[in-house]
Formats: structure tokens, sequence, C-alpha cells
């Protein structure tokens, strides 16, 4: 006999917004099953939150008729699936051996310096936050980042100061 206590399934309708569904329901219907869709649909999530928070993983989960666990498997895998909040912009720094290999810790240590943050965290204002990325598929241009889903590559300290520059005023960069 199964004494343990029903959870109460959550209705993801009474957590995401119909853009949100509608959006989610249209990648569904490019795959023969539902949790085919997890990664888009964690993306369309965070497109309109900036983040994926528990309730949210938890619905997007309903929706996909998948449990929350296989969820949390995948939107922890993917580095560029954010489970905290992050800033207005982010920037994924490079880590691989070729960019380390072409100056990755002078850029590096010159984003924490202006930024005043380590890897991980997010400036006071909200504004930046900063996280390593094992690798962004630009070898041949190292060092490269990735600044709110546009490559950035052949990096130096100029170039890096001109970004942060724009970031700053508001700019998109």
């Amino acid at each position: 006999m199964n004494n343990a206590i029903p959870i109460t399934q959550l209705d993801y309708r009474t957590v995401l917004t119909d853009a949100e569904i509608s959006e989610i329901e249209h990648e569904c219907e490019q795959y023969e099953i539902r949790p085919a869709a997890a990664i888009d649909a964690l993306q369309i999530v965070q497109s309109h939150r900036g983040w994926i928070d528990d309730e949210s993983l938890n619905a997007i989960a309903d929706c996909l008729q998948m449990s929350s666990a296989e969820l949390e498997g995948v939107a922890t895998f993917y580095n560029h699936i954010y489970r905290q909040p992050v800033g207005k912009h982010v920037i994924h720094l490079c880590d691989s051996i070729s960019c380390w290999l072409h100056d990755f810790q002078i850029i590096a240590d010159h984003l924490s310096d202006k930024l005043g943050i380590q890897f991980g965290q997010t400036t006071e204002d909200g504004n930046i936050t900063l996280l390593p990325n094992v690798c962004l598929g630009c070898c041949d241009k190292a060092p490269a980042m990735m600044l709110d889903g546009e490559l950035v590559e052949n990096l130096n300290i100029a170039s890096v100061d001109e970004i942060l520059d724009k970031l700053r005023g508001g700019s998109n960069g």
C-alpha cells in the first residue's frame, strides 16, 4: 500500500502566459513527442522572463508532459539556460584551450576588474552578468566571448573596453 501523500499537479496554464504557451505549442508540433521540445520551451520562457525559476520549470515540464527532474537535467546541462537571475546583458567568456593560449586570463582579469565582479556574478546595478563558457566554437578567432547571444571574436583589452563602454551607456552592444 502506498502511503505517500499525492502531489498536486501544477497546471501550466496558471503559470505560463498565453504567448509562451502558443510559442511552446508551435515548437511541440515540430517533434514526434512533446519532451523533445524541452530546450526550445526553456529558451522561449527565458526569452520572456530573463531566466527560469522553479515555478516556470515545473510549468514547462507539465506543458511538455515530462517530469520536473527530467527538465531540470536538461536546463542545468546547457549553460545558456539561466536558473538564477542574470543581468540585462550576459557575457559568456570562452575558456577553451584555444582562448587560454590567446590571453584568456588577461581578458578575464580585465573584465573582472572593470566590472567589479567574478565569474557567476552580476554587477550591482544588475546590468551585466559574467559567465565562463566551455567553448564557443571559434577557436581560430580566440579569445572570444558571446554577448547577449552574439559572438565577439579576437578580443583584446581595447575591444573589451569599447564593449563595456557601450554596455554602460545603455547600448545593446
